[in-house]
């Protein structure tokens, strides 16, 4: 079906049809809309690549904890 001939029927409608066919049009497009944004994201190797920084003494006991080791 192409759209040539989706919009001729569509205009045969009655105004009130008419309403009634753009609700049902959106209601599919929030329907499409959700089902993409469900689908699963396939992760990407490496990406957080340089975005995560440690400080060289990150191993090294804190001062707070003095008391307890």
């Amino acid at each position: 079906m192409t759209s040539l001939s989706i919009y001729t029927k569509l205009e045969s409608l009655p105004p009130q049809l008419k309403k009634e066919a753009i609700s049902f049009i959106d209601s599919l497009l929030k329907k499409s809309n959700k089902k993409d944004a469900n689908k699963k994201r396939v992760p990407v190797f490496g990406y957080a690549k340089g975005k995560i920084h440690l400080s060289d003494d990150f191993d090294e006991p804190l001062e707070e904890f003095k008391d307890y080791i």
